[in-house]
């Protein structure tokens, strides 16, 4: 199970970071109005939030909410999942934004903007790979 939960965890992280990078360049792009900034920015965060996305994964992998015995595997944990990865990203691509740039307005704005689409891109994220069982043992349904 460890070996598989690594593999789990760096697709997951794969997947994310596809999907992050595309909305961090669009976002750039519209508030800077330079793709090149857009560009820059995606580009340079896909190192940055691929180690962080990891490190996040397995402390969470770590964390044992649990209820009666059972692993809280919810809805609200992938909020809680959600909320957290955000705080950091959202630090992350602020200051890359400001040092590509060179405007903390921009930074700021990139970085205040993703708040709301990236957490709901996560959150849409981590129900999508909560129903795909590559690098688990097989869950029942009831666990699903």
């Amino acid at each position: 199970m460890s070996g598989n939960s690594h593999k789990r965890h760096i697709a997951k992280a794969v997947t994310w970071r596809i999907l992050g990078t595309i909305d961090t360049m669009v976002l750039a792009w519209i508030i800077s109005g330079d793709p090149m900034i857009g560009l820059k920015v995606g580009l340079a965060e896909v190192l940055t939030k691929m180690v962080l996305y990891y490190l996040h994964e397995r402390i969470w992998f770590r964390v044992n909410l649990s209820k009666n015995g059972k692993l809280l595997e919810s809805r609200k944990r992938h909020l809680a999942k959600a909320v957290t990865w955000r705080f950091f990203g959202t630090i992350d691509t602020m200051l890359l934004a400001w040092l590509i740039s060179g405007s903390p307005v921009v930074g700021m704005k990139v970085g205040l903007t993703e708040v709301i689409t990236k957490i709901a891109l996560y959150y849409l994220h981590e129900r999508v790979w909560y129903r795909i069982n590559f690098g688990l043992p097989q869950r029942t349904k009831d666990e699903q």
